[in-house]
């Protein structure tokens, strides 16, 4: 497994996404509103899930605490929320710290997270989230399971799972197809590069579509 997580941090992610739709037939990559809320560094390692329901209960959201503790070091926490609203901050301050302590590399947020301020200041762990906001869950969602597949969007996110993210979002690869969306998505880079010097040299983007014909 790490061999795969040390190949794909090195291969962009628009690459990975159009590998996945080839070798997976399916959508990997999150909704664009899913993004950088902390700074822009690049993650990638295996999910961890967290899946949230709506509730009017004032309860802690235990499984997601229990799992920063409990999940293999560098690990992605992946929270999905089902019902409710998305603007709720399923994440903060002393989840970061945590997650911090416990050595994983990035969480992705089926909704909001808050104390951005503490984050980027004391920690500069990189957090991707569908929206910033000041509002608690207690009394708006609960945790109801951990490592299980949840469901983003419009994708399913399996424990273990390879999790990519950067400046052009989040793309989320099959554990079960990683090796090959990998040599795919290596291969569209190399591929890629040798076209864009093309294009440079002969100052002609048709000739560089002629020959390679990707866009």
């Amino acid at each position: 497994m790490q061999d795969l997580i040390e190949g794909f941090k090195n291969v962009a992610i628009a690459s990975i996404a159009d590998a996945v739709d080839k070798v997976c037939g399916q959508r990997g990559y999150l909704s664009s509103s899913i993004k950088p809320r902390i700074n822009d560094e690049r993650i990638c390692g295996p999910a961890a899930t967290v899946l949230e329901a709506a509730t009017d209960e004032f309860v802690p959201p235990q499984h997601a605490l229990d799992l920063i503790d409990e999940a293999p070091s560098g690990s992605v926490i992946v929270i999905a929320i089902e019902g409710g609203q998305t603007d709720v901050a399923v994440w903060g301050g002393l989840m970061t710290a945590g997650a911090v302590a416990n050595g994983h590399v990035g969480a992705v947020l089926d909704g909001a997270v808050r104390d951005l301020t503490e984050i980027r200041r004391d920690y500069g762990f990189p957090i991707y989230a569908r929206d910033v906001s000041p509002g608690t869950t207690l009394g708006r969602y609960r945790t109801v399971a951990s490592q299980v597949p949840v469901r983003v969007g419009d994708v399913v996110v399996h424990p273990g799972d390879i999790v990519v993210g950067d400046v052009d979002g989040v793309v989320v690869v099959p554990q079960n197809k990683a090796a090959e969306v990998l040599a795919v998505a290596q291969e569209i880079d190399v591929r890629e590069l040798e076209q864009a010097k093309l294009i440079i040299a002969e100052k002609s983007l048709r000739t560089g579509l002629a020959k390679y014909g990707r866009i």
